[in-house]
């Protein structure tokens, strides 16, 4: 769930980037699939060692 979570605010956060350097569809895109699977993986990271230490 919270890779989830990290990929949609990852691909949010890509899309504004994108957008305040004036780039295309494309570019936009590219950024928030690269945002999105770079906080989902620290989500999943997060979580892992989260779990592993007894946190959760």
């Amino acid at each position: 769930m919270a890779s989830l979570i990290g990929f949609v605010i990852g691909a949010c956060l890509g899309a504004l980037v994108a957008k305040q350097r004036k780039g295309n569809l494309l570019d936009i895109l590219q950024y928030a699939a690269i945002f999105g699977m770079v906080l989902a993986l620290l989500a999943l990271f997060g979580s892992i060692i989260a779990l592993r230490l007894n946190w959760i």
